[in-house]
């Protein structure tokens, strides 16, 4: 992978999601803003947008929406465009393609709203912005090692290879790295795809058949905060770094 001067400086932060995993706090708090160490986890993903860079972030709302958009209304950087779900909501690849006219065509940074992670040396967006290169890149993805990550007691999603392209792992295989909700996007990857509600996953099926799927090993530590229980445990591993 090669370097690239150039770093997006919009993102699209998933919000929109129910959060049923996390019931029942996210009976009344949509998971964005579920608390872990006395801030809302969008917040986290907001500051690290911030940092890297980023002047305009498009949340996109459904669930509890107006307690999102009132949330929303109190941070300062990045600007905020919220794209409104509130009559369907599209899942990932729809609620993307539906705000992509934000992007002015160029790539941008995907953060999960409720997606955490401990730094390491250098932010992992200033990473991912580093080893960008939309030549011969239409996804670039934030991976986490399954063994050191908190929280998480999946199989895995993908394997890395030594070129930086990444394969999904196969039935009843078990693979080294997780997504961590956190990458870069080139509005290439919408080109012809689906209308509607539709998963990102089939766009990024299509993009590692093309061998234009990218993954970057993150440096730190990801929590996955998927459970009200998880929230404890994220909390143990802030203070324990913190110590």
């Amino acid at each position: 992978m090669t370097q690239t001067s150039t770093r997006p400086t919009r993102a699209m932060v998933l919000a929109a999601g129910i959060g049923k995993r996390m019931r029942p706090v996210t009976a009344t708090t949509p998971k964005p803003l579920v608390e872990v160490a006395g801030r809302a986890l969008i917040d986290y993903g907001l500051d690290r947008l911030q940092a890297a860079g980023v002047e305009e972030a498009v949340v996109n709302v459904h669930y509890l929406a107006d307690l999102m958009e009132f949330h929303l209304t109190k941070c300062r950087a990045p600007k905020i465009t919220v794209s409104n779900e509130r009559g369907r909501l599209l899942d990932t690849g729809g609620g993307i393609a539906n705000a992509l006219p934000h992007f002015k065509g160029e790539p941008f940074f995907l953060l999960n709203a409720d997606t955490f992670w401990l730094e390491g040396a250098t932010p992992n967006l200033v990473r991912l912005a580093d080893v960008w290169d939309p030549e011969i890149m239409d996804g670039l993805l934030m991976l986490a090692p399954t063994v050191t990550s908190v929280g998480y007691d999946g199989a895995g999603d993908f394997v890395l290879s030594t070129d930086g392209r990444i394969e999904r792992r196969g039935e009843r295989q078990v693979a080294p790295f997780a997504y961590a909700g956190a990458g870069i996007l080139s509005p290439a990857m919408f080109s012809d795809g689906p209308e509607g509600k539709f998963s990102l996953n089939l766009l990024f099926d299509r993009a590692i058949a093309e061998g234009r799927m990218f993954g970057l090993r993150m440096d730190g530590l990801w929590l996955h905060v998927g459970t009200p229980r998880a929230i404890k445990d994220a909390e143990a591993a802030i203070a324990e770094s913190a110590a």
